[in-house]
């Protein structure tokens, strides 16, 4: 590729899964600049770069919901950046400032088609700090970042361990954690109404960036990302977020959410599910099961699949959608639970999660359907770069950039 055909490039003649309206098409995606300028039969300008797509199944780069990646780097994820340990509520720090582009699970990431991460706090606190979509290609944070995408919180047995076992304080049972965090929703009301009273009276105010940030959760801009495993533990999450009418709110792992899909369905609210490919390494997995998914799916639910990388290696997002699919997720929603429907609970779908005009130019091409297991990635293309390309020796384009 010359710099003068870097912004035109033609994936052409694959059957091209749009993740849109028009559904599944026999054609081809046509980037320029970075993004998706159309879809179907396309006539290239002369020097466009071209990837023969041929009896090769084309699909939007695949968006994992809940990951570290770039935060717990692999290889030493007990020393990553994502739990800052030195209290049970820290609201005011961002995922932005801990992800690491180098981080070598990023790098499996895009070679095996997963273009976009939500990049996770951990969930050893209450309350972990903001929390960010990224791209997974790049050697800037700064310009892989897409939008801060929620507040990280968690239940059950990982704060009451980091906090409650290791440092003698609370929370160290399921009602301290239910309490800190209503402590500190109450104290960011209490904070709202003051900053209010003060601006109307032209009054002075000492900001709090935890509470600012804590704010945006209870007026609706930011979303509340709550890890819980078990149905009572979810079933609190629910409890709390209508006390405090917080509407914007999802449910990570959700490993028991099958017992109570109907109450997700009610609240119309989200499931991000997974890692279901392990072991009870703790009590509250006891009843992990891949058939969560399609239960959950089936009770109307919006479901979206996730490794929670690194416990699964980042680039075994397709698998696990496989698994699912081989326990009773329906096939033809494969591909929305790592795509559409990541974008919509991120509130990223304007940027990613499917291939319509002018949205990013993060396209997949696979060898068979990207979701069984014999299936490989044949070409990623990421904001319209390729990426990687299976058939070329230096897989990697930045061949003078050293992980």
């Amino acid at each position: 590729m010359t710099d003068a055909d870097a912004d035109a490039l033609v994936v052409r003649g694959g059957t091209v899964h749009t993740q849109t309206d028009r559904g599944t098409i026999e054609g081809d995606v046509f980037v320029v600049d970075g993004e998706i300028a159309a879809v179907g039969d396309v006539v290239a300008p002369a020097g466009a770069t071209e990837i023969d797509a041929t009896g090769l199944e084309v699909t939007p780069g695949l968006i994992d919901a809940h990951s570290h990646a770039g935060m717990a780097e692999w290889g030493e994820p007990e020393d990553g950046d994502f739990n800052e340990g030195t209290s049970a509520t820290t609201p005011h720090v961002n995922a932005l400032d801990g992800f690491h582009p180098r981080d070598e699970e990023l790098k499996g990431a895009f070679q095996n088609g997963v273009t976009t991460v939500s990049a996770r706090m951990g969930s050893g606190n209450v309350i972990g700090g903001i929390i960010c979509s990224m791209k997974t290609y790049g050697t800037v944070a700064d310009r892989m970042f897409i939008r801060e995408d929620g507040m990280k919180a968690a239940m059950g047995e990982n704060p009451k361990r980091f906090h409650g076992e290791r440092e003698g304080r609370q929370p160290s049972t399921r009602p301290g954690v239910a309490a800190t965090l209503r402590q500190e929703l109450m104290a960011t009301e209490d904070y709202i109404e003051a900053r209010e009273h003060a601006r109307e009276n032209g009054e002075p105010f000492e900001r709090d960036l935890g509470r600012e940030n804590l704010a945006r959760v209870l007026e609706g801009d930011l979303p509340l990302r709550v890890h819980a495993h078990r149905s009572d533990d979810i079933m609190t999450v629910f409890r709390i977020a209508e006390e405090f009418g917080i509407d914007a709110l999802s449910i990570e792992h959700a490993t028991e959410g099958h017992v109570v899909a109907e109450e997700f369905a009610e609240r119309d609210v989200p499931a991000i599910v997974g890692p279901s490919l392990y072991s009870g390494a703790k009590y509250e997995l006891r009843n992990i099961t891949f058939e969560t998914p399609g239960i959950l799916h089936e009770a109307g639910v919006t479901v979206a699949i996730q490794t929670d990388a690194p416990v699964l290696p980042q680039q075994h997002l397709d698998v696990c959608v496989g698994l699912a699919v081989r326990e009773g997720f329906p096939e033809e929603a494969a591909l929305d639970a790592v795509t559409t429907n990541p974008a919509d609970i991120l509130g990223i779908g304007d940027r990613v999660g499917d291939l319509a005009e002018g949205t990013d130019a993060d396209v997949v091409v696979w060898d068979g359907p990207f979701h069984e297991m014999d299936t490989r990635s044949r070409y990623v293309v990421v904001d319209g770069e390729v990426v990687f390309d299976r058939e070329r020796d230096d897989v990697d384009p930045r061949e003078e950039y050293k992980w």
